[in-house]
């Protein structure tokens, strides 16, 4: 070929690929929910169809990665600005992998989880688990997090009495006064919340839009938190109900009998434990009568000392129908479930394994005992079957269990076997910080509270402070591009449906309350004083932090009384009672209003999301399925910000009409429809400072005349 003809050639060739559309990759969309994977949660051997999205007539192929097989993609659809391309697969048993190439002329891209790249990322493959599935009440469900003792007192003749036991060095305290803040070694202060006390609110949370509660432990134990396990087959008499009491033994002991145990007659009466389960009974029947489920906090990585297993305190040292504790006897039935560390020294000098060396809390040997494993795996079956009828399981430090990861794994196939066997709808939910993947795979967890993708990365974005309120960091504020990278990253790790059902929380018992974060004040209640917890704080960001919690893919998941405006620094402070009477109005009403738009919009509950244009310190994305489109935007600027972008990508028409559901900024909230008109496929809006919106395209009948 000779010069002149390579010039034509080139020429020719430039002209052509000049002719050719630019690759539109704002419009190459994928991902697992019910839209572009069907069925969602396929069973073993079933045929799926995967779709993928491209602005029409802007490609040459797509192409299905699928398991090391080139599937071609055949356009099914056109709608709008789209074209729909899909494939079927047959599955067998295993799990599969799959992730999209895309060609347009000599370009080729690929699109994953996180989005479209231009190289394959093995680990943001879309992966289907033939056979998992989760409670389909779980997903986007409003949870609620109850933290007993501190939520109401429903029933004062099961108080724990001032002095009534000894615990971690101290007598136990029965706190009078119900608004005094937490002291800040609180384990053995009691204010009186009970099951009673909670079935007397469950109209209000029914009200509220509550659809499952989350019990922080409710069964026997020592301390007000009750992470402490003293027996795993009942509920603490003192949450529950106590018919059989002792009081002129309980207080006419000394420190010494009190740290004996001998004043527990109140806890280890059989009529007391049978009488507290039976509430346990009537309440998870109230709740369910209102349409709410009930899960259960399960802490089955260690116990507590004053567990009848080990039995350190001696309370049931003696008593009929209780084998002697492991610390007590070196023969207890109960020896291998600990591991104890100097056995030659027993009994006087023994000390045994506790979680992060915590001797109140001793870990449990399951490797030393089938015993021990084949009992936890009956409570795990227990108490999410009749007459008890829980819905599912939290489980604490669940990555913590046993003392190797291939044990742990073990373990926790074992008890979704076993709780799936017993309730295949009960959920099964684990805390946990970091990568979850190891874990949902489909055979152990359902899903986790989501801190890394949730919680973490809108605490930074909002106000800059660490979940603990220990620091602050200003880059962090407002900082877009570390919450879209941190939320692409860490919602990866999840397969969709165990995302959809992620407990997503601003606030927990663990964390710093989300409305004191707003005050970027660093420390903790015993340096700043628990009045600093109140100090400067912004409803304004609360509100927007609400905003993104309700339209957010996951379960929006409400520590009580943040709906109420409670502040609080981080453990214990955290722990503050619920203030009835004396409720944030605005707040309360606010919550109400964005619960009810989220369990109204199948779109917010199980849609897709898509990041937006945005900015530093302005937030845009979407939430949509095929039939229903919301956009979100957040300014959490110090001045007013104008931001103009393209909805095409969430399937917006070019010339479409936005309805305004919810507007805040710093001192209110208002859900009156204002109308936004979309023009060539942008909408340009300006949002004061420290404000959101959530806007919805309007149906052809709901929009009006007069458009903004």
């Amino acid at each position: 070929m000779n010069y002149d003809s390579i010039r034509k050639w080139n020429s020719m060739h430039n002209y052509i690929m000049q002719m050719r559309p630019i690759l539109m990759k704002w419009a190459l969309f994928s991902d697992e929910t019910q839209d572009y994977r069907s069925p969602q949660e396929p069973d073993f051997y079933d045929t799926v169809t995967i779709r993928f999205r491209t602005a029409m007539d802007n490609v040459d192929r797509v192409v299905l990665c699928f398991d090391g097989r080139r599937i071609e993609m055949k356009l099914a659809e056109q709608e709008g600005e789209f074209d729909y391309y899909q494939a079927e697969v047959k599955l067998g048993c295993e799990r599969c992998e799959y992730y999209f190439e895309i060609i347009s002329g000599m370009l080729c891209c690929y699109y994953d989880k996180v989005g479209v790249a231009k190289e394959c990322r093995p680990q943001y493959n879309f992966v289907i688990v033939p056979g998992f599935k989760v409670p389909d009440w779980a997903r986007g469900a409003v949870m609620y997090q109850i933290f007993t003792d501190r939520f109401c007192n429903g029933d004062l003749s099961n108080d724990v009495e001032s002095g009534e036991y000894y615990y971690i060095n101290r007598l136990t305290k029965k706190v009078e006064n119900w608004d005094k803040c937490p002291d800040d070694f609180d384990v053995a202060d009691f204010y009186g919340g009970d099951l009673e006390g909670v079935i007397s609110k469950l109209d209000y949370l029914k009200d509220l839009g509550v659809e499952v509660l989350y019990f922080n432990p409710l069964f026997v134990s020592a301390s007000s938190h009750k992470y402490d396990t003293q027996d795993y087959d009942y509920i603490d008499p003192h949450f529950g109900v106590i018919l059989e009491d002792d009081n002129q033994l309980m207080n006419a002991g000394d420190t010494d009998n009190r740290k004996a145990g001998k004043y527990q007659r109140r806890v280890t009466s059989l009529k007391n434990l049978e009488a507290s389960n039976q509430l346990f009974i009537r309440l998870v029947h109230e709740a369910h009568s209102r349409g709410m489920r009930v899960i259960l906090d399960g802490v089955f990585n260690h116990c507590g000392s004053f567990n009848k297993w080990l039995d350190r305190e001696k309370i049931y040292e003696g008593k009929e129908g209780f084998p002697p504790g492991a610390y007590i006897d070196k023969d207890s039935p109960y020896h291998r479930y600990f591991h104890f560390q100097n056995e030659n020294s027993f009994p006087d000098n023994v000390t045994y394994e506790g979680w992060w060396g915590h001797d109140t809390l001793p870990k449990l040997n399951y490797e030393g005992s089938k015993e021990l494993e084949d009992y936890i795996l009956k409570v795990a079956a227990k108490w999410v079957s009749p007459p008890f009828n829980a819905d599912g399981w939290r489980l604490d430090v669940a990555a913590d269990l046993g003392h190797s990861q291939e044990y742990n794994h073990h373990f926790w196939r074992e008890f979704r076997r076993v709780v799936k066997e017993a309730n295949p709808k009960a959920l099964i939910l684990a805390e946990h910080y970091g990568d979850p993947k190891a874990w949902l795979g489909g055979d152990q967890w359902d899903s986790v509270m989501n801190y890394d993708a949730f919680m973490e990365p809108v605490s930074w974005f909002l106000t800059g402070m660490e979940k603990h309120s220990e620091e602050y960091k200003d880059y962090m504020l407002g900082n877009l591009k570390s919450f879209q990278d941190a939320m692409g990253h860490y919602m990866a790790n999840f397969m969709t449906n165990s995302l959809q059902c992620a407990m997503n929380q601003l606030s927990n018992h663990d964390h710093s309350r989300f409305l004191t974060r707003t005050n970027h004040k660093v420390g903790r209640a015993y340096s700043l004083g628990a009045g600093a917890a109140s100090e400067d704080i912004d409803k304004g960001v609360m509100k927007a932090a609400v905003v993104i919690q309700m339209t957010w893919p996951g379960a929006p998941t409400i520590y009580y009384g943040d709906e109420a405006g409670v502040c609080g620094f981080t453990d214990p402070d955290n722990r503050r009672t619920y203030p009835w009477g004396h409720e944030d109005k605005d707040l309360l009403e606010f919550h109400r209003e964005m619960i009810a738009l989220h369990k109204s919009s199948p779109a917010l509950k199980r849609g897709s999301v898509k990041f937006l244009n945005g900015e530093q310190n302005l937030l845009c994305y979407g939430r949509f399925t095929r039939a229903e489109q919301f956009v979100i935007i957040v300014n959490n600027d110090a001045c007013s910000r104008c931001a103009e972008f393209s909805v095409s990508p969430l399937g917006i028409e070019k010339e479409a009409v936005l309805q305004q559901v919810m507007y805040t900024k710093e001192d209110s909230y208002s859900t009156v429809p204002v109308e936004y008109k979309v023009h060539g496929g942008s909408l340009r809006i300006t949002l004061p400072k420290k404000s959101s919106v959530v806007l919805k395209k309007a149906d052809a009948d709901e929009t009006k005349e007069d458009n903004v």
